[in-house]
């Protein structure tokens, strides 16, 4: 080996080093850092007062008065704070009924995500204890169980796992035999990898609770979601070919730590560089509603809205006819196989460069 090229594969496993170190300082701030910052700010609670009393509102004065930046109260007459907890606009509230001193009950729902229902609980429940009513009840209205707080976020992870995993492997082998990917098979893997994608979870559904239902609303939902991000994936190989794994892995590991909270329990800067835009959190939030049996849940309707929009401009870009930069696929240089005669091999540029030299037998060789 030559002495100046000696170094060379001690400065490639310092740069791979860094590079993994790297990789893993991007990755640790993108998701354990949204766990590791967390905090609680302006969560929307409601008091909602069960009568006419002075005193209720008294008390819900004093309570609204002492929360800080901490809560975000409302304070509401009776049935309207279910209301609010319906749409997911408050994520629990506090009801006061006349008593002295007031009857109070806390309010919460598994509908809204996991992290605000437990984080509601916990602050009504200290609030409720400043007003010397231990053993307070709690009221879930939409009670699921673990498997329905942990299926819509696994949902929308294992969709996006799938097509990813499709898309790049369609890749690979389209480039390892030499195939160009046109409309049609782009068309097949979008729609099949989105089919199964949705079996795979509808069979998870199934195995994990008999109370999750496959009504038509959440299997079409999910197909939707699959769609949706099976085209954007899609798109991005057609594009980016193999680079652009570089934005769909992280975006595999960052979505889900972020889609499974909510922003008032999120750093600010996670919520608007993460939270605000993620794909995860308009199926997540979305699918939830429809398991639990709020179908007219505003974030039904939202995410409808953005997966089809993400699902036609995906599609777009992807079934769009012309050439594809990411998969333009070429053959390997082993299968570049030229048939020659022996004419032809004459001409090659090898064989004017050696002489003719003559076999033993009186033969002529190059």
């Amino acid at each position: 080996m030559d002495a100046g090229q000696a170094p060379k594969p001690l400065l490639l496993a310092v740069v791979a080093a860094l590079i993994g170190a790297v990789v893993a300082a991007i990755v640790g701030l993108l998701t354990f850092g949204v766990q590791a910052t967390a905090e609680r700010e302006h969560v929307p609670l409601a008091i909602e007062l069960a009568g006419d009393a002075p005193q209720l509102r008294t008390v819900a004065d004093r309570i609204t008065s002492l929360s800080g930046d901490l809560v975000s109260w409302r304070v509401t007459a009776a049935g309207e704070a279910r209301k609010l907890l319906e749409d997911k606009e408050i994520y629990g509230y506090l009801r006061l009924a006349p008593g002295t001193p007031p009857a109070t009950a806390i309010v919460v729902s598994d509908a809204v995500n996991p992290q605000a229902t437990l984080a509601a609980q916990g602050i009504l429940g200290a609030v409720a204890g400043t007003l010397d009513q231990p053993g307070v009840p709690v009221q879930n209205l939409h009670s699921t169980g673990i498997a329905g707080r942990v299926a819509p976020l696994a949902a929308s992870g294992l969709l996006w796992l799938a097509g990813m995993v499709g898309a790049l492997l369609f890749g690979l082998l389209a480039v390892r035999r030499g195939i160009r990917a046109g409309l049609v098979s782009r068309a097949t893997l979008t729609v099949a990898g989105s089919l199964a994608g949705v079996a795979v979870v509808a069979g998870f559904f199934r195995l994990w609770s008999d109370f999750l239902p496959l009504t038509a609303g959440v299997l079409g939902f999910l197909l939707l979601t699959a769609l949706a991000f099976a085209a954007v994936q899609g798109a991005l190989f057609r594009l980016l070919g193999i680079r652009a794994m570089a934005i769909l892995g992280p975006l595999y590991l960052i979505a889900p730590a972020v889609a499974g909270t909510v922003p008032e329990l999120l750093d600010p800067a996670y919520r608007v560089t993460l939270w605000s835009w993620t794909p995860f959190r308009f199926s997540t939030e979305g699918l939830r509603s429809l398991l639990i049996g709020t179908p007219a849940a505003p974030d039904v309707r939202t995410g409808v809205l953005v997966l089809s929009i993400m699902a036609v401009v995906g599609l777009a870009v992807l079934l769009w006819p012309g050439r594809s930069t990411g998969q333009q696929a070429q053959p390997d240089p082993a299968d570049r196989v030229v048939p020659v005669g022996v004419d032809q091999a004459d001409g090659l540029p090898g064989a004017e460069r050696e002489p003719a030299v003559e076999h033993g037998d009186g033969g002529v060789r190059r």
